[in-house]
C-alpha cells in the first residue's frame, strides 16, 4: 500500500509540474485594450516630438495601408506616408497635441478600432498653427504587435466652403 501511495503521489507531482509549465507558457499576453492604448500613446508621443520614425512604427508597413487625411486628401502606402511625415516634421516644432474621449472597441481577438477627438497646436515654418478634429484608427494584431492598418481623421468644424450637405452641418 505504501508503494501505491508513493507512486500515486509521484504521478500527481509530475502532472502538476507539467500543468504549471504549460500554464506559464500560456499566460503571456496582457489585455488587448492595454496594448492598443500603449501603441496609441506611442503614436501621440511621436507626433508631439515630430518623430516620423516613432510615428510610423505604429502603422502596419504595407503598400496597401490607407490614410484619410484631415485636409480631405488620401495617402496610400506606408512608404509614401513616411516620406510625407519626414518632410513635414523637419519643418515642425513645439507640437502640443491633446486627444480626448479616447474609446477602444474590440472587433474580435485580433482587431479593434480607436476613436477620439483631438486638438493640436504647432509651429510650422515658424508660424503658429492650430487645428482640431476627430480620428478613427483601425488596429490589427500583426504577429505579436498591434498595428494601425487604417487612419481616418477629419476636422470637427469644416469650413463653410467644404462640400457638406447643409443637413449634416447642423448635427
Amino acid at each position: 500500500m505504501k508503494n501505491f501511495a508513493f507512486v500515486l503521489l509521484f504521478v500527481m507531482t509530475l502532472s502538476f509540474s507539467a500543468y504549471a509549465q504549460k500554464s506559464k507558457a500560456l499566460v503571456v499576453r496582457p489585455e488587448p485594450k492595454k496594448e492598443i492604448e500603449e501603441a496609441f500613446n506611442r503614436l501621440i508621443d511621436g507626433i508631439r516630438q515630430s518623430d516620423a520614425k516613432k510615428v510610423m512604427s505604429v502603422y502596419h508597413n504595407s503598400p496597401d495601408i490607407l490614410f484619410f487625411n484631415n485636409n480631405g486628401s488620401v495617402t496610400r502606402g506606408w512608404e509614401t506616408m513616411r516620406q510625407n511625415r519626414e518632410s513635414l516634421y523637419a519643418r515642425t516644432k513645439n507640437v502640443a497635441l491633446e486627444p480626448t474621449g479616447v474609446r477602444i472597441e474590440m472587433l474580435g481577438k485580433d482587431a479593434a478600432y480607436l476613436t477620439c477627438k483631438w486638438s493640436q497646436t504647432q509651429e510650422f515654418d515658424g508660424k503658429l498653427e492650430s487645428a482640431s478634429g476627430r480620428m478613427t484608427l483601425v488596429f490589427r494584431l500583426i504577429g505579436k504587435e498591434w498595428k494601425v492598418v487604417h487612419l481616418h481623421t477629419s476636422p470637427d468644424n469644416p469650413p463653410p466652403t467644404r462640400p457638406v450637405f447643409p443637413s449634416e452641418r447642423e448635427n
